[in-house]
């Protein structure tokens, strides 16, 4: 399975990518969608814990983001790559390729409590928002996590599953491109993306229905997929192209595309900016969501793959495969401000910050 995802002996991919180019539309809806991540990052509240996949490891790793330690190493197996934090907090969920399996890791107790088999060859994984409640009806935590959905990529199956892992199992299966890895879902948890690498396509799904409603033709061999905070945008890191794709979900069609550095793994959005993880570069590319161009290409070890943006802003989290480290970027000052040693082989694939 590590040929599936990893650095070494993944197959060749090459092809020139895509260059930028788009119009005066195109422009003027991105420095709105520039608008309203600024706006969310100012809301939001920290998050203190990063849960680390550590594929060849078959361990996760608990770090405290303020003190960049790890607080405890959390035996998994089956080589965890995939990683969501369920939309309680109470909830990690890990796919576990190797062993076919979604993995439910307690965040309080940092303790393996379900184990689910899933699939052929789970990659990517992501967490359906929680429903709203009424105020005066709190239900207990073992009814919240049996109620909380997760989708999940199958790169062997070409499919997404949609799972409960603690209540009824698999709910779904819905075919989608060829070798889908990154899942992504929008905030108010109607549609669900997944990047389905050997069809250089984005699949779309509608959640109430489970409806595929079509895909949209991206970059070559895209591999992670990130939807802004409005719901309107996703980008794509395409590892065979070099470069990140913009898309317009609604019409489904394709605004921009940006070059970054060489095999780009996966994005995360704050602050009206797109850090992009360039794992054959060792760095991290920073692009203006607004103008589509790159600003920054920040240092930060060898083959960074997963990244994720603290909610309040200020603070962007890498895991360098190489290194066995998790990296910590200071957002204003782009610069490399903290390092934590993991497990062999971080991954962090998705939403891994609580």
């Amino acid at each position: 399975m590590t040929s599936m995802l990893g650095r070494r002996g993944s197959p060749p991919l090459d092809g020139e990518g895509l260059g930028v180019g788009w119009g005066s539309a195109a422009v003027a809806v991105l420095f709105a969608v520039l608008a309203i991540l600024a706006m969310h990052t100012a809301q939001a509240a920290a998050q203190s814990q990063a849960f680390v996949t550590n594929q060849p490891g078959d361990s996760l790793s608990v770090v405290d983001l303020a003190s960049m330690k790890v607080l405890r190493e959390v035996r998994i197996g089956g080589k965890p790559a995939g990683v969501a934090i369920g939309a309680s907090g109470t909830r990690a969920y890990l796919t576990a390729p190797e062993g076919r399996e979604v993995v439910v890791v307690d965040t309080e107790t940092q303790a393996v409590v379900k184990r689910l088999a899933v699939g052929k060859g789970p990659v990517g994984i992501a967490a359906a928002p929680v429903k709203p409640r009424a105020a005066n009806a709190e239900p207990a935590a073992a009814a919240v996590a049996a109620a909380q959905i997760v989708y999940i990529a199958d790169w062997y199956d070409h499919t997404l599953y949609v799972v409960a892992p603690e209540g009824a199992g698999i709910l779904a299966a819905i075919p989608v491109g060829q070798s889908p890895s990154g899942v992504a879902v929008t905030g108010d948890g109607k549609l669900v993306l997944t990047a389905d690498r050997d069809s250089n396509a984005v699949s779309i799904i509608e959640t109430a229905t489970n409806k595929h409603l079509g895909s949209v033709k991206v970059g070559e061999r895209p591999f992670g997929v990130t939807i802004d905070d409005s719901g309107q945008w996703a980008f794509t890191a395409n590892v065979g192209s070099d470069d990140v794709t913009v898309i317009d979900i609604a019409a489904r069609a394709v605004i921009g595309t940006v070059k970054v550095g060489r095999r780009p793994y996966a994005v995360a959005l704050t602050g009206g900016r797109a850090f992009v993880t360039d794992q054959y570069a060792g760095t991290v590319s920073v692009i203006g969501i607004g103008s589509l161009r790159t600003l920054a290409t920040i240092e930060v070890g060898d083959h960074p793959e997963g990244i994720a943006a603290d909610a309040d802003g200020r603070f962007v989290y890498v895991a360098c495969w190489g290194d066995n480290e998790l990296v910590k970027i200071d957002v204003a000052s782009l610069a490399v401000v903290g390092r934590a040693k993991v497990g062999d082989g971080p991954r962090a694939f998705g939403a891994f910050l609580k």
